[in-house]
């Protein structure tokens, strides 16, 4: 990572933001591949409690030896990033508990669509029909990797819980905005140091919140989600470490895209993350994909490619 900064004028680097989201994608997809082992171990809330501890010591570490700047120049926008980020994962593991998980993965994926809502009409940005085209085609995309258990629970779930996938992708859409247009000057340790300080307070809250008034969930995800704090094993802490070292790198380095390039753009190319988990889930646990969902990644791929052709030939 490096403090540079970036001015809010400087000139998209697609390609060069595309490497980045390409190591983003491979390193999320191998750490998150380990969230059932932590899981079973402990909750939801103890997980970002603590894995937030991890990645701020982790940095704190890091800071004399590679420079790195912390500290925020706008303090309020960082504050207002790190929130909207950190309440759409929040939303996203949330909604686990009540909807299947093709939904709820499907609904964050709606983000291209809103990046390209936001960017057109809320900061007058110009979007070409390659952009249109790639970001339909990457959603047609992730539709097909999710399974067709998707579209059916899309349509069926006309219900308030089915909208919060759907808030989860508009909110992660705009903080990913937000990373160009308003926190264009920040390092970015900075806004890593931002967006983990938001999950570690939602995690404490949660983890307040459910000693004072304890739950019990029934299936998996409502246990993670309602599961108070526990003593933590040596598995959840190595686990929970390699999350948090995972995530500062990869999470350091979709934001670096982010603010190397026009987010309409880096939001097409984040579909990647979606074959990358699926890779990870094969080299890992032997778990194999449908031939339809590998024609999935070969749209998500391609569009991606288109992104990157589209960017080369203006470039």
């Amino acid at each position: 990572m490096t403090s540079a900064n970036i001015p809010t004028t400087a000139p998209d680097r697609t390609l060069a933001a595309a490497g980045l989201v390409l190591v983003y994608a491979m390193v999320i997809g191998f750490t998150d591949n380990f969230v059932r082992v932590i899981a079973a171990e402990a909750g939801l809330w103890q997980f970002h409690a603590t894995r937030s501890v991890m990645a701020w010591a982790i940095l704190l570490g890091l800071m004399v030896p590679l420079g790195l700047r912390l500290r925020p120049r706008n303090l309020r926008a960082v504050v207002a990033r790190s929130a909207i980020h950190g309440c759409a994962m929040l939303i996203y593991f949330g909604a686990l508990a009540f909807l299947p998980v093709a939904l709820v993965a499907a609904g964050l994926f709606t983000a291209p669509i809103f990046v390209l809502l936001l960017t057109r009409f809320a900061y007058g940005h110009a979007i070409g029909p390659v952009r249109i085209l790639a970001v339909a085609v990457g959603f047609l995309g992730v539709l097909l990797v999710l399974g067709p258990e998707a579209a059916g629970d899309a349509e069926s779930g006309m219900s308030l819980a089915a909208l919060l996938p759907v808030l989860a992708g508009a909110l992660y859409a705009l903080g990913n905005i937000a990373t160009r247009e308003w926190c264009a000057e920040e390092s970015a340790e900075t806004l890593l140091g931002g967006f983990f300080l938001a999950l570690g307070l939602f995690g404490l809250i949660g983890m307040a919140v459910l000693t004072l008034w304890p739950l019990s969930g029934g299936s998996d995800a409502e246990s993670f989600i309602a599961r108070g704090p526990v003593w933590p094993s040596g598995t959840f802490l190595f686990w929970t470490f390699v999350q948090a070292a995972g995530s500062l790198l990869g999470v350091g380095m979709m934001i670096r895209a982010y603010q190397l390039a026009d987010a309409s753009r880096v939001s097409v190319i984040e579909y990647v993350i979606l074959p990358a988990s699926a890779l990870w889930s094969w080299l890992l646990w032997d778990e194999t994909l449908p031939p339809v969902a590998m024609a999935g990644m070969a749209l998500i791929a391609l569009a991606g490619v288109m992104i990157a052709l589209r960017a080369r030939s203006t470039a």
